[in-house]
């Protein structure tokens, strides 16, 4: 499949549903060889199913991004499509949420180990692999959230998770440039990822939405397709936010 990413190798963690799967779909559909990563091995299977019926290359693996030797295991694995690692993209997450004053500390420690600690070892061990390779060079792209900008309730240790990625993705980008290796973040906003959201946002939501719907895991993808492109190869360090205006909407009346 020709494409921008033609002959280029990469790995998608939480590829199994939702904006993950629309991810690898898209790279795999720019050309790019795609490993879909989920501890959901079904989900991963399907994903990997869909993108070679579609006449891409896929293969599903199962990964754990709260161990470090599963992420070292699916670098390795995503290394052996094409003999190098270009594309790492840190999707998985979660995004439970749970009162503050009610938080526990495994519920705290949960969030923050799969959405930052995972984030972190999964950008680390890529990282690693694109140092030592030879010609050297990548590109790490994080999913955020605009709930990395705002506090909201119940939100303390997702919050929390994705203001701290967004950090993570800036500090990594200063210290992986000299080895050409660019990281950036996507950040969507309301994303409709399954039939039980609804139609519509809800109107706390859509209070502040200049665009009045909810996005589509496919237009999040097209941010992360472009941040591992060559057409933002002067770009690193940023959070792109796909979120209809969201994030950039104060009062909206008149």
């Amino acid at each position: 499949m020709s494409g921008r990413l033609a002959g280029q190798s990469a790995m998608v963690t939480g590829a199994g549903r939702g904006i993950g799967r629309a991810i690898a779909v898209r790279l795999a559909s720019e050309g790019a060889h795609v490993l879909a990563a989920d501890i959901d091995e079904a989900g991963a299977d399907a994903t990997a199913a869909a993108i070679r019926d579609a006449g891409g290359a896929a293969v599903a693996w199962s990964v754990d991004v709260t161990d470090r030797q599963s992420l070292s295991r699916l670098v390795k694995e995503a290394v052996a499509l094409k003999g190098r690692l270009d594309i790492a993209v840190s999707n998985a997450g979660i995004m439970d949420r749970m009162p503050f004053l009610e938080m526990t500390d495994d519920f705290w420690h949960k969030v923050l180990g799969l959405n930052l600690s995972g984030a972190f070892m999964c950008g680390q061990e890529a990282a690693r692999q694109m140092v030592a390779q030879s010609g050297g060079g990548g590109r790490i792209v994080f999913v955020a959230s605009n709930s990395g900008l705002f506090g909201g309730r119940g939100r303390a240790a997702y919050g929390a998770s994705k203001a701290g990625l967004m950090n993570l993705t800036q500090s990594m980008a200063i210290e992986l440039a000299e080895h050409d290796i660019r990281v950036n973040a996507v950040g969507p906003g309301p994303t409709k990822t399954s039939a039980a959201q609804g139609e519509m946002p809800p109107p706390s939501v859509m209070a502040r939405m200049p665009m009045a719907r909810f996005g589509q895991p496919e237009e999040v993808a097209a941010v992360a397709a472009f941040l591992a492109a060559e057409e933002s190869s002067f770009v690193t360090g940023h959070t792109y936010f796909a979120d209809g205006g969201y994030t950039v909407a104060g009062m909206m009346e008149g």
